[in-house]
């Protein structure tokens, strides 16, 4: 077909969803565009069909067809990354947890995209040139955290190690343990979650919900760790797969919504009196995975974020308490 290009995802592109890639190289591209080019499949990556949320591999090829206007196609328009202030570049390296030649552990803060959308200019995926540390390479991306969530961010500092995490991740060879404060107290106290489902929303405002028949299977284990009363409960949980808000839907659809998470809880995902909890109490405690060039695992653990240390304090929660540890073993069990 005349007029059709053949692009190749770059390595600096390994791992981006392709909705996220075309927003890139054709940002006159509307969605709703893309949308209909993949469903008529027009779009195709290595000769075959693909979906929006699609993760590419570096070395893949895209599909491009004649795109309209002709001034969206641009296929060597280059990502300028934001240029990062000196300030938010020394903080941004103060939060590195861990750090070898492979890659980078990072604490990212509640409030911080990591990617970056339409009405997202400031994003952590536009300031990893101030994580290079001399490096030739930029950092890349291999997981997500929602933007309000915190703590444990993994990113790769080779094509080599990208590569290597990547395919951890989509093995399920990880463990991701989080810590969360909930509305109420769980019955029984440890359990797993098993509750499909499906995305709706438009995008950079996407929801999911509970979908028994056309949503993807979401599993979710918890532990009480400890409860203040029966008003508010400190949870472990780990996330047995990778749905979007997945954590967030699963404990609002028991009843028990993480506190702060108005978008999922509504007015019951509050606490009177608690300024702190006007924020999203979720955070990504701990991660173990296999090391992308050794022959070990690669296991790090983010301090809890002002918000929720101040929260702990005012609910009487000790994090360093002697059941805290046994509670994060048992859900670590595979």
């Amino acid at each position: 077909m005349s007029g059709v290009r053949m692009m190749a995802v770059a390595a600096a592109e390994a791992d981006l969803r392709l909705d996220k890639w075309f927003q890139r190289h054709f940002p006159e591209l509307p969605h709703g565009q893309l949308q209909k080019l993949l469903r008529k499949g027009q779009v195709r990556v290595d000769g075959k069909r693909a979906k929006a949320g699609d993760r590419l591999e570096e070395g893949q090829e895209v599909r491009v067809p004649p795109l309209t206007p002709p001034s969206a196609v641009n296929e060597k328009r280059p990502v300028v990354p934001r240029k990062v202030p000196e300030g938010e570049s020394r903080e941004l390296r103060e939060r590195v947890l861990y750090r070898d030649e492979a890659v980078i552990a990072l604490d990212k803060p509640a409030g911080l995209a990591v990617q970056g959308g339409t009405k997202t200019t400031h994003h952590l995926d536009g300031m990893l040139d101030a994580l290079r540390f001399g490096s030739a390479e930029r950092p890349r991306l291999v997981h997500r955290l929602d933007r309000d969530t915190s703590g444990v961010l993994l990113l790769a500092r080779t094509a080599a190690a990208a590569k290597a995490l990547t395919a951890s991740f989509r093995a399920r060879d990880t463990v991701k343990l989080y810590w969360a404060i909930v509305i109420g107290m769980p019955e029984p106290d440890m359990g797993e979650i098993d509750l499909p489902l499906a995305k709706g929303g438009r995008p950079g405002g996407e929801r999911v919900r509970p979908d028994e028949e056309e949503g993807q299977r979401a599993v979710t284990r918890y532990a009480l760790i400890e409860a203040a009363g029966r008003r508010a409960t400190w949870l472990g949980l780990r996330p047995l797969t990778g749905r979007t808000h997945q954590l967030r839907a699963h404990m609002s659809a028991i009843g028990k919504p993480i506190l702060g998470d108005g978008k999922y809880g509504g007015s019951e995902a509050f606490l009177p009196g608690l300024d702190a909890a006007k924020a999203l109490h979720l955070h990504a405690r701990f991660l173990r995975i296999p090391h992308p060039h050794q022959s070990r695992f690669l296991e790090v653990e983010a301090p809890l974020p002002p918000h929720m240390a101040a929260t702990w304090r005012y609910l009487g929660l000790d994090p360093r308490g002697a059941d805290v540890g046994a509670a994060m073993a048992l859900l670590a069990q595979d």
